[in-house]
């Protein structure tokens, strides 16, 4: 289906305002413009500590996956701000049954159902609110393009008219936006560039934990992660997610390991599950869930030509407990000992963890942060790490937990299965 895109060009009568003036840095005032506390512990840690006056965030993610619950929560935790819940897609009544479910309740949280921009922004103007959240930007529409809600000059000039407002009067904004086939946001790729922050809630719909990740932020680390639990009363922070992905029923069973994995400055542990067994059909088959397949392969084949383990006649199911999806490089470690584990039907003590890089030699590279990632360990009760033997400039000496530093794969299989 074509779409006719105008190339008639805004009117600039969407946001009245006086013209701006060129001042020296030295008389910005930034009392007046403190961060605003969501009241939202994984939420302030993924922004940079909360969110900015005058910026706009765009919240994507699949359907049903819980934007709408996240952004409700935060609209109902912050009583001491005014807050303008703008929804494009549900009636007032129908927020009101998604609200009454919330343990939360927030009196002062105004709430409007419209997808005309230029009824919005009349009412952000008179409204003043210290934050604006928006329930889709793909179903607003603006009166000075002529194509349907949705369509990219649409998505465009709303987002363009929602900043000249929230840049001029410092209004912040939380955008929700759709995500196309490939998961990635729908809309012109500009969009992206327009707005401050682009945060992404990922996760399986058939498990309960969600991911809050940041793509771009300019007001904070693009590293950091936020983990919630779906519940029937709504979203809840994960503060201590190692102890919530980690199985207590795997006593004795192969195949099989724990990473200390690392996402921005948190560190946490998860279990890595694997499956090798004889293939049935002519090719063997390969699958990974919540790891990428490509770097499975990689560690295969090292396996087969450093270790000498012949895997290539063998299927290989690979799974990230919880629905997570983690792309650390020292995740490689505890890869390779679950497969390991389950190709020779020998189970891995339950008090071991691996943190490891693993090259196309063989060789097991340092990872950043070991120290983090050691304490965490030792937290949490584990008995043996297992690290890179160049972790060097690190006093080992200060941890209860038994380190093992191995040079290459070879050595480590030795001693974990020896």
């Amino acid at each position: 289906m074509e779409e006719i895109i105008t190339t008639e060009k805004s009117s600039g009568k969407i946001v009245p305002g006086n013209i701006a003036k060129p001042v020296m840095i030295s008389d910005i005032n930034l009392q007046d413009h403190e961060r605003i506390d969501t009241g939202n512990a994984e939420f302030n840690r993924v922004t940079g500590g909360g969110v900015v006056p005058g910026s706009l965030i765009l919240l994507g993610g699949e359907p049903g996956i819980g934007k709408s619950t996240l952004v409700l929560q935060i609209a109902m935790n912050l009583r001491e701000k005014k807050i303008l819940y703008i929804s494009g897609e549900e009636s007032l009544q129908q927020l009101k049954m998604r609200a009454s479910r919330l343990p939360v309740n927030n009196s002062g949280c105004l709430f409007l159902c419209e997808t005309s921009l230029e009824n919005i922004l009349l009412q952000i103007e008179n409204e003043k609110p210290d934050l604006v959240i928006i329930d889709s930007i793909q179903t607003m529409m603006t009166e000075v393009a002529e194509s349907s809600p949705g369509s990219v000059t649409q998505i465009r000039e709303c987002t363009t008219g929602l900043m000249r407002l929230a840049k001029s009067e410092h209004i912040a904004m939380i955008l929700i936006g759709h995500i196309n086939k490939e998961g990635s946001l729908a809309g012109p790729k500009v969009l992206e560039h327009i707005v401050d922050t682009v945060l992404q809630f990922e996760g399986d719909r058939n498990h309960f934990y969600r991911i809050l990740r940041s793509a771009k932020n300019r007001f904070g680390s693009t590293f950091e992660i936020g983990i919630y639990e779906m519940r029937q009363d709504g979203l809840h922070e994960v503060l201590n997610p190692s102890e919530m992905l980690l199985s207590q029923h795997n006593d004795g069973l192969s195949g099989t390991a724990v990473a200390a994995s690392l996402e921005g400055m948190r560190s946490f542990l998860i279990e890595v599950q694997a499956l090798v067994s004889s293939a049935a059909y002519g090719n063997p088959q390969r699958s990974a869930t919540g790891f990428d397949l490509r770097r499975m392969n990689m560690l295969l084949a090292v396996l087969e030509k450093r270790a000498g383990f012949k895997l290539m006649t063998k299927d290989v199911f690979l799974n990230i407990a919880g629905g997570l999806r983690v792309d650390d490089p020292a995740m490689d470690l505890s890869i390779i000992a679950a497969i390991l584990s389950s190709n020779i039907d020998i189970s891995i003590n339950k008090q071991i963890v691996f943190a490891g890089e693993v090259g196309l030699t063989g060789e097991i590279r340092p990872v950043n942060r070991i120290e983090q990632r050691i304490a965490e360990a030792e937290k949490l009760g584990f008995k043996e790490i297992y690290l890179s033997q160049y972790n060097h400039g690190i006093d080992f000496s200060r941890f209860n937990i038994k380190i093992h530093q191995v040079p290459r794969v070879e050595k480590m299989i030795r001693l974990l299965f020896s």
